[in-house]
């Protein structure tokens, strides 16, 4: 079975997770510099069966698009023209940066440990990819 990855994007860096071939499990793979995703992307999907990538869809409280709304709806137009094929899933994406930071608490990180945004944008994309699974089921 394919995997799913998870694109938490952002204007630096990225996080991103993925499934086990079963899609049970979701686990973060790497956070990278936002200018070299698409070739990331490309060497992994070369690499791995790939059958959907999550992108977060960034909304404020009421439900309307946030500030960075715009940034992430353009990458995922600019993801859907390089990979045409690749079902593109959008997920709320509303406090997973803070359940991040508390997992981080939780898991007993230091504060120096916690301060590793790029951690913390891996494990958000993390959250987003169980979450969906979670509700799949």
């Amino acid at each position: 079975m394919p995997r799913i990855l998870s694109i938490d994007y952002g204007q630096k860096r990225t996080g991103i997770a993925v499934t086990d071939e079963m899609q049970i499990i979701a686990s973060g793979l790497t956070t990278i510099p936002t200018h070299t995703l698409i070739d990331f992307l490309k060497d992994y999907f070369a690499k791995e069966k790939v059958e959907a990538v999550l992108i977060g869809e960034p909304k404020q409280m009421n439900g309307m698009p946030s500030e960075s709304a715009s940034v992430i709806n353009g990458f995922a137009t600019h993801f859907s023209n390089i990979f045409p094929d690749m079902k593109v899933i959008r997920v709320d994406e509303r406090f997973t940066s803070k359940m991040a930071f508390q997992t981080m608490i939780d898991s007993g990180l230091n504060k120096k440990q916690r301060q590793n945004k790029g951690l913390i944008d891996e494990i958000s994309a993390t959250i987003l990819l169980q979450d969906y699974l979670s509700a799949k089921k």
